[in-house]
């Protein structure tokens, strides 16, 4: 998570104009980072390869790194079937290249695929609207997925499709207080793969320590 954070702190570094009266790097601190709060979130999920599903996840605030720069970890689950246009193209393919088959046509069945997702995301706190808290945020995740089919079970196929990948993430969303400390969550989320484009729309309750 230090790790994380330092490149981060690079990161603004390098793209911010110089500020007057205090260094930027000056308002970096680990002070600020605490365990703030924990939430459970839930929403759906559209990709470029997958149908679209429900999603679910937990989010820990670990409060700011730097004044309106806040640090959150979070992970989430979603699982969901191949699209058959994918399939389909997979099919295709086959009959293409096996000139001498017999049969009338290929079919692979269902193939789907489960991905967790563990990520770190910085949020830029926008000036708050009375118990509202408008955000946007970028991070970074990993990518634990694994593909399962009736066909495809035990052979090279589905090696590839349980994978290890890395992505980057956008965020922009919405903290709404309840009580002092209860809030309301929003965001639209989108994640970006090598093999996998997502965008997500979730909500959740926070709860927030003292």
């Amino acid at each position: 998570m230090r790790a994380g954070t330092r490149l981060t702190v690079l990161l603004l570094l390098a793209a911010a104009p110089p500020l007057r009266g205090q260094g930027f790097l000056e308002q970096f601190s680990y002070e600020g980072l605490r365990f703030s709060g924990i939430a459970v979130e839930f929403g759906g999920v559209l990709s470029n390869n997958v149908t679209t599903e429900p999603i679910g996840g937990l989010r820990v605030d670990f409060g700011v790194i730097a004044p309106r720069i806040r640090v959150v970890v979070g992970g989430s689950y979603f699982k969901g079937d191949v699209k058959p246009e994918r399939i389909a193209e997979f099919e295709q393919r086959l009959e293409d290249v096996l000139v001498d088959c017999a049969c009338d046509s290929i079919s692979v069945g269902s193939i789907s695929q489960a991905n967790i997702e563990l990520y770190m995301a910085f949020h830029y706190l926008i000036p708050a609207l009375g118990r509202v808290q408008p955000y946007a945020g970028v991070g970074f995740s990993a990518h634990i997925r694994d593909g399962d089919g009736a066909v495809i079970a035990g052979t090279f196929v589905e090696d590839a499709l349980d994978t290890v990948v890395a992505g980057v993430d956008g965020a922009v969303g919405l903290d709404i207080a309840l009580v002092p400390r209860l809030a309301l969550l929003a965001e639209v989320r989108g994640v970006l793969t090598s093999e996998l484009q997502s965008v997500s729309a979730r909500g959740g309750l926070m709860f927030r320590f003292p």
